[in-house]
């Protein structure tokens, strides 16, 4: 008969220097980890100012200063002791709830994790007390407490030094990463605690030399927020971000999210709080990745930084020894509120495009060598240059854009109402302002009143036409036009059967085909709001455009997907000369358009340059 416990010693209880040792490798695994067990124990302290200072990317020194209430003297030794905690109440019976969690540690473990590899000493004073008091813990060893100086300059408060962390474990620091990038993971908690308490000061130095520093904010519910964010995230943030506040049920999201515009290469810049705790949690990237999902190219990110407020017992906060993960008793709810939230939010701020794109385009403009008259100079051919203004009089109303002459003209999208009747010397007045001119038969230059604004046609009519047939998907399907003599388009194998699998889907979309053979689609009707489109060019894309959806979208993420093609690859193009009523139909309609700040990849459909900004181009100011 085989032993079933091969080489196994008796069962026993493991000695507590191993004990802390075990719990120290699941909550403080590098020196970042202690560094946010530290302020958070500062926070709920009541600190109004954190100081945290590291050397050698803090596996030298760990030190974190508060200004809280302190720990008391007969308190120090409890305060190293495992599963010793001033954070939860134990109530009749002596049961804990754990799931009504107010503070954001609660664990009791870390100081204790600390100090069992590491030489730690906690020096406190308390309101009121005449004394400072310490205490050392080195490598799991305690030293009573004894009396210290307090060299701060308030009255009350903690400081924590962790020196030499993991010399009693040094397999661990085999895994450490270099000195720099152990900093930047200190900095990068020490910056998401200081989103979430605006209220708070907090400096952040590292071998002496200060890296953050951030007062406290005033008003840290509005303008408040929005400071910190902009100081942490970027300067661009507060002028490129939009509000958002909405509440269902008992939960509140509220916080900033960039504009469609103002977007990252990865997810490292969308931040969620919960209750103030900074987490990382997989119902944001699907959340936020849903609301941006026709805004933005896909290998693009928003940035934003999202704050949920929702009773404590619709969360649990115990699912992770660093707390860094929560779960929701209603995650569908979350989801739902922080989509709509993001997408009523984005809805509203209309063809607002970022900042960043003007600046980008100043810095690109770089003054002739040698100048010389006339466009030439500037590398432009005056021959490349179509004036087409509008006749005087009235802007036409009808949906003119992108349609060929003496074909039938749509009206207006639904969303947006009929163009206004506008006089051409008021034009100028509308947001994006009256057109002037067409450069290269693909950019339309208009005047504002405080300067110009420079449109990219075929962006812009995409972002149109896209936000058209989502509307009229919504009222039942895209209106067709049957063609009088279907078109016959040859295509491989399998991407003419990709396309008939979603013939259905295309149909809502007006665009009606069926087979005709082996690798060969018949095109009867095709969307109303393109006007006469290149059908064969049409399939050839969408086929490429849908092999690469996958199957793995809802219904209404594949429809809208095609959509964002179909819109792409039929609206005006590059190229076209349109006439000074078409391309003040344009400018219009985008200000009337929700999104028509960016194409559906997420690019810029204009640029604006304030007149102050092009003559300091030319010197004037």
């Amino acid at each position: 008969m085989l032993n079933c416990r091969p080489n196994l010693m008796p069962i026993a209880r493991l000695p507590p220097e191993a004990v802390n040792r075990i719990a120290a490798g699941e909550v403080i695994e590098r020196p970042a980890a202690a560094v946010k067990e530290l302020v958070e124990n500062a926070l709920d302290a009541g600190a109004a100012r954190v100081a945290v200072r590291i050397e050698r990317g803090g596996l030298g020194l760990v030190s974190v200063e508060d200004d809280g209430g302190g720990i008391p003297r007969d308190e120090l030794t409890l305060a190293v002791e495992r599963h010793a905690t001033s954070k939860l109440i134990a109530g009749v019976g002596g049961d804990v709830d754990l799931l009504n969690i107010h503070t954001m540690g609660f664990r009791g473990e870390a100081l204790p994790s600390i100090g069992a590899v590491a030489r730690l000493s906690i020096t406190s004073k308390t309101r009121g007390a005449g004394d400072a008091w310490r205490i050392d813990v080195e490598g799991g060893a305690l030293t009573p407490p004894k009396p210290a100086a307090w060299a701060s300059l308030s009255a009350s408060g903690t400081l924590v030094e962790v020196r030499d962390l993991f010399f009693a474990t040094p397999a661990r620091l085999k895994f450490m990463k270099s000195e720099r990038a152990e900093m930047m993971a200190v900095s990068d908690v020490v910056k998401r605690l200081a989103m979430a308490r605006p209220d708070v000061a907090f400096t952040l130095e590292h071998d002496g030399r200060a890296s953050l520093r951030l007062s406290a904010e005033a008003n840290p519910e509005n303008e408040g927020r929005r400071a910190r964010l902009a100081a942490i995230l970027g300067a661009d943030f507060a002028p490129n971000c939009i509000a958002l506040d909405q509440v269902r049920d008992e939960v509140r999201m509220s916080g900033f999210a960039g504009l469609p515009t103002f977007h990252r290469g990865t997810r490292e810049h969308q931040h969620l709080f919960v209750n103030g705790r900074p987490v990382k949690d997989k119902l944001i990237v699907g959340a936020v990745r849903a609301a941006y999902q026709d805004l933005l190219a896909r290998d693009r990110h928003p940035v934003a930084a999202l704050f949920l407020d929702l009773p404590p017992s619709e969360v649990d906060v115990n699912v992770h020894p660093a707390k860094t993960e929560v779960r929701f008793r209603d995650a569908a709810l979350v989801r739902g509120l922080i989509v709509g939230a993001l997408s009523h939010a984005l809805a509203g701020a209309g063809h607002r495009a970022s900042t960043t794109t003007a600046r980008s385009a100043l810095g690109g403009f770089r003054a002739p060598q040698t100048p010389q008259p006339g466009l030439r100079a500037w590398g432009v051919a005056e021959e490349s240059l179509a004036y087409d203004f509008a006749p005087s009089g009235r802007v036409e109303s009808s949906w003119t854009a992108g349609v060929p002459a003496g074909e039938a003209v749509e009206a207006a999208p639904p969303s947006a109402g009929e163009t206004p009747a506008v006089q051409e010397e008021d034009a100028q007045f509308f947001p994006l302002g009256a057109a002037r001119a067409q450069i290269h038969e693909t950019y339309i230059v208009a005047q504002t009143e405080d300067g110009i604004v420079i449109v990219d046609q075929h962006a812009a009519h995409e972002r149109l036409v896209y936000e058209r047939m989502k509307q009229m998907l919504t009222n039942g399907g895209v209106r067709r036009q049957g063609l009088l003599i279907p078109e016959v388009v040859e295509l491989d194998a399998s991407e003419a059967e990709a396309l008939l699998a979603r013939a259905e889907e295309l149909a809502q979309l007006g665009l009606v085909i069926e087979p005709f053979g082996p690798g060969v689609v018949l095109v009867r009707e095709t969307p109303a709001l393109l006007g006469h489109i290149d059908a064969a060019g049409l399939l050839k894309d969408l086929a490429d455009d849908i092999a690469e959806l996958g199957e793995a979208n809802t219904l209404k993420e594949r429809l809208e997907d095609v959509c964002s093609s179909m819109a792409c690859r039929g609206s005006v193009r590059a190229g076209r000369r349109l006439t000074g009523e078409e391309m003040n139909a344009l400018l219009r309609h985008m200000e009337a358009t929700p999104f028509s700040g960016q194409c559906n990849h997420g690019r810029p459909t204009y640029v604006e340059l304030k007149l102050a900004d092009i003559e300091k181009l030319f010197g004037r100011r």
